[in-house]
């Protein structure tokens, strides 16, 4: 199976994974209106892989088989005092 994989250039590091290239039929319009002119990454053969760096590629090509696409999005933010406080053991009780 292979995939075309499309930034977007309204959402940094956010990623369309479609079954084939140029074709949106299948991706909703609203999603389409919020993720803006789709850019051509690159076209990405699932099948002679085994794991994609920040997605599940099971999840992908199950997505990808029911829906037609697969929206990747980037990682929430890290909480950085949150972490400390984490790692001083710090808590308000």
């Amino acid at each position: 199976m292979i995939c075309a994989v499309y930034k977007s250039r309204l959402k940094p590091d956010s990623y369309l994974f479609v079954e084939k290239r140029n074709e949106f039929e299948r991706v909703p319009e609203p999603l389409m209106k919020m993720f803006g002119t789709p850019e051509l990454v690159m076209l990405l053969p699932l099948n002679k892989r085994e794991h994609l760096a920040l997605a599940d590629i099971e999840k992908v090509k199950v997505e990808l088989a029911e829906k037609g696409y697969y929206l990747q999005l980037p990682p929430p933010p890290v909480n950085l005092l949150d972490e400390y406080k984490k790692e001083i053991g710090y808590s308000r009780d």
